[in-house]
């Protein structure tokens, strides 16, 4: 099984801090890379403000170290007004991410043509 993460509330993905620090120690690529001081949570601001909190947003939802850090932090995972959830579809789907009333979720891709 694939395990993806996906946000199910109507903000936007993004993790708390504790959850990117945990990746750049994990040494996940992407954390890693990003260096906007901007993208971190300083510790005097507050949860609810989201103009400190855009961290993560360009890992791939499919990381297995950030599976490993939602499985591990849980709800302490969540960054501002996100509610992540791990959900799990069979191997070798090809899958993507699709909102729905502003609800993410993962569906399988499917040929388009215009």
């Amino acid at each position: 099984m694939q395990k993806i993460v996906i946000n199910t509330s109507f903000g936007k993905f993004c993790l708390s801090h504790e959850a990117f620090l945990r990746l750049r120690t994990l040494g996940q690529q992407d954390a890693l890379e990003e260096i906007d001081q901007a993208a971190y949570w300083p510790i005097s601001a507050s949860a609810s403000e989201p103009k400190f909190n855009r961290c993560g947003v360009s890992i791939a939802r499919d990381d297995e170290k950030l599976v490993r850090v939602v499985e591990e932090l849980k709800q302490r995972a969540n960054g501002h007004c996100a509610s992540l959830k791990i959900v799990s579809i069979p191997d070798g789907v090809a899958w993507q991410i699709s909102t729905s009333d502003g609800t993410e979720h993962v569906s399988e891709v499917h040929r388009t043509w215009r």
